[in-house]
């Protein structure tokens, strides 16, 4: 059996096909996988770190702008999109797929396109709780649209050809309880856990205002544990709070350049802070983790924000826009949540609702029904 996958763009495309692919390989012995990503994407990186093969093609996004840059940069795209149909239909010829699901980003649309085209079995999935137009232009032509939350199904043009399967969510996410969690951490106190993290680059806007976050738990005496992800920003945020004379780690607030344990430590976690992307909204929810959620602005169609509003509305956590974290409006949120346990097991309560168990296995199933078929 050959499965194609084909994604690009972010992590929150990149890992549930990974997931995937080692589901097939899993149950289908012998099973040849396949990953097609985009030109200079981080798929190039990422999926052979995981041991597959990935090919590429030609395609670049549309800007809303009619500036002159913006405009020879679409012109660009349209002649990259007739490149990318001639290379997806060389990788289709030597490869032979079986199966061809797209988890999203610019490369999925030529080969998904043109494997519809040839009758092959096709599927895309989509993390976020809005499609994007990539999820959205393939969802006329797949034979499955598989989605994370019920919420989403009503972005469809085809509602028949959707299948609510939840998003695969690494197992490494689920090995620890709580208290195994603190426990390998180290922890020797009661204190709940706060953990922090704006993506695996960070942002620069949200580490500034971090900082002065940092600073306040601890000239209070650090009411709680925390750790917090700076990404390419701990350079200088460890400066600034040397600077300001706060030595941290023994008071248990900790900063971090990375955070490579996140099971582990959002395992431990009685309230994450952080963005909204697929990747992570997937995994609040799979492990029914409290959150504030503040979505990047700088994301196309504002997609951050629908994620959000999604768990948001049905309790399961808070919005709070970048732009609303202004003075200590982001820190009276958190501390008010660290506060309050009851309200943050009502916040877990409506997680565990919306999750869809054994998500993995769902999409499995629905994709070996089409295979079959």
């Amino acid at each position: 059996m050959n499965i194609l996958f084909t994604c690009g763009g972010t992590a929150g495309h990149v890992n549930p096909a990974v997931a995937l692919a080692r589901l097939f390989q899993e149950r289908q012995p012998g099973c040849r996988v396949l990953f097609v990503g985009a030109d200079g994407g981080m798929e190039n990186k990422l999926v052979p770190k995981e041991g597959y093969e990935i090919r590429s093609v030609t395609i670049t996004n549309f800007h809303r702008s009619l500036a002159p840059a913006d405009i020879a940069h679409n012109l660009g795209t349209l002649v990259n999109m007739q490149r990318s149909k001639s290379q997806a239909r060389a990788i289709l010829d030597e490869f032979r797929p079986d199966l061809v699901v797209g988890t999203g980003g610019y490369a999925s649309f030529p080969v998904v396109n043109e494997a519809a085209r040839r009758h092959i079995p096709t599927a895309v999935h989509e993390s976020n709780a809005v499609p994007g137009l990539t999820t959205k232009a393939l969802s006329r032509v797949v034979d499955r649209v598989m989605v994370g939350f019920e919420e989403s199904r009503s972005h469809y043009e085809h509602p028949e050809r959707v299948v609510v399967t939840g998003t695969p969510v690494r197992g490494d996410f689920f090995r620890c309880t709580r208290q195994e969690a603190r426990a390998r951490l180290g922890f020797d106190d009661d204190r709940p856990l706060l953990l922090s993290y704006w993506g695996s680059l960070g942002a620069e806007v949200m580490n500034q205002k971090m900082v002065d976050f940092i600073a306040k738990e601890c000239y209070e005496g650090a009411p709680w544990r925390h750790i917090h992800g700076a990404g390419r920003d701990f350079p200088w945020m460890q400066e600034e709070l040397l600077r300001r004379g706060l030595k941290l780690g023994d008071n248990g607030v900790e900063v971090r350049e990375y955070i490579y344990d996140m099971p582990l430590v959002m395992a431990a976690a009685d309230l994450v802070l952080c963005r909204a992307g697929a990747s992570t909204i997937s995994e609040i929810t799979a492990i029914a983790k409290p959150s504030v959620l503040v979505p990047s602005p700088n994301v196309t169609a504002n997609h951050q924000e629908k994620n959000a509003r999604v768990l948001s509305d049905q309790g399961a956590a808070v919005l709070l826009r970048e732009a609303d974290c202004v003075e200590d409006t982001l820190y009276d949120q958190v501390a008010l949540l660290m506060r309050e346990r009851d309200r943050r097991e009502k916040m877990s309560r409506a997680l565990t609702a919306m999750a869809v168990p054994d998500a993995g296995e769902k999409i499995y199933e629905t994709l070996m029904e089409l295979v079959k078929k």
